[in-house]
């Protein structure tokens, strides 16, 4: 229900399943990360203080997103670092991604809508290094 995609101990992705379903606060990332993801599931009446957060100086060297697939289907395929092909996925509607490192692609498979989240801002061309990936032929889908 929580996939890791590694490659070379490296942390790719991480994949929570829209069937995962367990009560309390879980979070998903190590603390190094500079993206965390958590999943939260409370009872009717649970009640979570109002709090503010405090300003604390954080460095990001690489952007990392989350993916929440609201409607849809679509195929991700992942490269490393060299920008070379790995695998792929197939994400349905309910299911999140955050990528972490390495290189991705996507192709959609029926109309979907997604919500991305990432470090920002934004900075256009400068913030990524596009290049020629794989087709849909070439994709080596691993079945969740």
């Amino acid at each position: 229900m929580i996939e890791e995609i590694t490659y070379h101990n490296q942390l790719l992705a991480l994949i929570i399943s829209r069937n995962f379903n367990k009560p309390g606060i879980h979070f998903l990332t190590p603390n190094q990360l500079s993206q965390q993801l958590a999943y939260m599931r409370h009872p009717v009446g649970k009640v979570i203080l109002p709090h503010v957060h405090n300003p604390v100086t954080r460095e990001v060297q690489y952007t990392q997103e989350v993916l929440m697939i609201k409607k849809g289907k679509l195929r991700v395929d992942f490269y490393n670092n060299e920008q070379q092909y790995l695998e792929s996925r197939i994400l349905e509607s309910g299911d999140v991604i955050l990528l972490v490192t390495g290189g991705h692609g996507f192709e959609i498979i029926e109309e979907t809508e997604m919500i991305e989240v990432k470090q920002g801002p934004y900075v256009g061309e400068v913030d990524k290094t596009r290049f020629t990936g794989i087709t849909a032929g070439q994709a080596k889908i691993v079945v969740r």
